[in-house]
């Protein structure tokens, strides 16, 4: 835990205790064994019908699964601290303490001082109370930790807890009934809203789609997100309900919802985040489904738009074929990759070529983003587990990704976010060729060949403390760097390449010269993965024409626009307008400044230096007026 966070744990109990006192609590009050009506409970019950159903469909699974063998008890409680049902192992408490894990026992705050449930509700957020961090003696012998379920409309619909005895390890229990909870408030969502609305998946990859830590976006037919989980709110960086898919992503609407079910699709925040989605649509009979596979295009390798063929990753850049060329040559060898880049320039799809280039084809090629995986559970996840390790643990135990890559390769994609105690396991592994479980002596041999990637420098993570120095210089054997879209020499084939690829079958095979003068000279900060969502944005809101400059995204307009002005003083442009320096593409030029003054002709012509006629005569050559 680092020194902030333990810093806010501490203040969560304090605060609890604070509670606690001023509701006149004292450690050695012991509240009364609940009697619960049992009309009242029935009642109870009956108001919380879905979520008892949906939380039984998500726990009970994982019960039988994966923690039959453990000393644990799950609660599930009302949004008031009321146990409405129980799952798991009665005997991890003491006698005194059965009656408050029945059916009706309630564990407010007000009454039974600082523990999981009540603070849980109290905070609104995921909670583990240990031992001596409970108000009251009484507690004391167990340790519990509870995360609230959400309804679509972010209010509190139950809370999921796990105790077990005090002296049990406690590693993972927190990071499980986080997931679990998460697992629940998905399934609400997809059960209340998924028949009758477009269900957007979103995740930082798209490996990560069936992860409880994937965002939930429920859409009309309109692109007004009508309900959403807690997970969307912080891919997306702000509020989604009410909000409309427009505000929301640079990709048109209409595009995203009649994109291809079940394929990836890659969308860019209007913070400039890029996630990966997917979308589920409702029955629609009346939606042709031809008109959505022309939408969709052909969608080969949709996160960056070309093959993974290691001879295809370029079309004449000799930077990109450099760092395949040596990246492959080095990997055969056993020596590790590190591949560095903007976020958007291809590294995983070079991955992808590696593998399928390598002499470990046939063998696996498994991807870890290492962002993308909770930080309590990295290490299990990336080491595997032995049966009962932890609360929590499956008892059968895991692999974990590193042995599941025996014979075969490793990506570790954004490693740099690492935490600081998986790194020191990982050094073990590489120096030593073995791995250890989490929760066991025993070290097995693995054989990988290792790939990393990053989109920021490590260097400065290793002088902020966040990254091991010894680390990085066992994963950097061969470091290569892919170049921006804006510095490829190959931008032009590249863009007509990836345009014909997703173009409607009715469309011109090439883009014309204005296009492709607007696309070639863009600054393109989100790469490769831009130009693809460009490009079928334009595709879509074509719809069947030939592509214009007036079907590109106007948030694309803009970045060109605020490209040009930070690039050019004031004076500069001035000049260059009263010398009659032309631009390069007039016409493209006048769309941004059309758009960029919302149609206002005066503001337009003024900064143009052209009179009004000329505007409209370029306006009317757009189609624009």
């Amino acid at each position: 835990m680092r020194k902030n966070e333990y810093s806010d744990y501490r203040r969560v109990i304090a605060d609890s205790w604070n509670r606690c006192i001023a509701w006149g609590l004292s450690h050695e009050h012991e509240p009364a064994a609940p009697e619960p009506e049992t009309g009242r409970l029935e009642e109870i019950q009956r108001l919380h019908s879905e979520l008892l159903t949906v939380t039984e469909a998500e726990v009970l699974p994982y019960y039988r699964n994966v923690l039959a063998n453990s000393r644990c008890l799950i609660l599930l409680a009302d949004q008031h601290a009321t146990v409405l049902t129980s799952w798991g192992d009665e005997r991890i408490t003491e006698t005194r303490l059965k009656p408050w894990f029945q059916k009706g026992a309630n564990w407010q705050e007000q009454n039974c001082g600082t523990n999981a449930i009540g603070t849980a509700i109290a905070i609104g957020a995921p909670v583990q109370i240990k031992r001596n961090e409970h108000f009251l003696k009484a507690n004391r012998s167990i340790i519990g930790s509870a995360a609230p379920i959400f309804d679509a409309h972010r209010q509190i619909a139950g809370v999921l807890s796990v105790f077990s005895d005090a002296y049990l390890p406690q590693a993972h229990t927190l990071g499980m009934v986080r997931l679990l909870s998460q697992s629940v408030e998905n399934r609400l969502i997809s059960r209340q809203f998924g028949p009758d609305h477009f269900q957007i998946t979103v995740n930082t990859t798209a490996d990560n789609f069936d992860s409880p830590w994937s965002g939930i976006l429920a859409s009309d037919d309109s692109g007004r997100i009508i309900a959403s989980n807690q997970r969307a709110d912080q891919l997306l960086g702000m509020p989604t309900v009410n909000a409309r898919l427009d505000e929301l992503f640079t990709t048109h609407r209409n595009h995203i919802l009649g994109y291809r079910e079940q394929e990836p699709l890659q969308l860019t925040t209007r913070s400039k985040v890029r996630l990966s989605a997917r979308i589920k649509r409702p029955p629609l009979p009346e939606k042709p489904p031809e008109r959505t596979q022309q939408s969709s295009g052909t969608g080969n390798t949709v996160q960056s738009g070309l093959q993974p063929d290691i001879d295809h990753l370029e079309f004449g850049d000799s930077a990109v074929k450099r760092c395949a060329t040596q990246s492959l040559k080095v990997l055969e060898r056993g020596v590790p990759v590190l591949i560095t880049g903007e976020t958007g320039v291809g590294k995983e799809v070079l991955v992808k070529a590696l593998h399928q280039a390598s002499h470990r084809k046939d063998q696996p090629l498994i991807a870890v983003n290492c962002a993308a995986i909770p930080p309590e559970l990295v290490e299990s996840e990336l080491f595997g587990y032995e049966p009962g390790a932890f609360t929590g643990a499956r008892a059968q135990g895991s692999l974990g990704f590193i042995r599941k890559a025996h014979k075969g390769i490793l990506f570790l994609d954004e490693i740099g976010e690492m935490p600081l105690s998986a790194q020191s396991r990982l050094l073990r592994v590489l120096q030593e060729r073995v791995v250890t479980p989490v929760g066991s002596t025993e070290s097995v041999p693995v054989d990988i060949l290792l790939v990393t990637a990053t989109n920021r420098p490590l260097n400065s993570r290793i002088d902020d403390g966040h990254f091991r120095a010894d680390l990085y210089y066992r994963i950097n054997g061969l470091c290569v760097e892919l170049p921006s879209l804006r510095h490829r020499a190959d931008r032009r084939r590249l863009i007509q390449t990836i345009y014909a690829r997703h173009r409607d079958p009715c469309q011109a095979e090439e883009l014309s010269p204005k296009v492709l003068s607007a696309l070639e000279n863009h600054p393109w900060p989100g790469n490769i993965r831009q130009l693809v969502n460009v490009l079928r944005v334009a595709v879509a809101i074509a719809d069947g024409e030939d592509i214009q400059v007036w079907h590109l995204p106007e948030d694309f307009l803009a970045e060109f626009d605020s490209a040009a002005n930070s690039e050019t003083s004031p004076e500069t442009r001035a000049q260059a307008e009263h010398t009659g320096q032309a631009e390069a593409d007039p016409l493209a030029r006048t769309l941004q400044v059309y758009h960029k003054y919302t149609g206002n002709i005066s503001q337009a012509a003024r900064e143009l230096a052209i009179s009004r006629n000329t505007l409209y005569k370029r306006l009317r050559e757009l189609g624009v007026r």
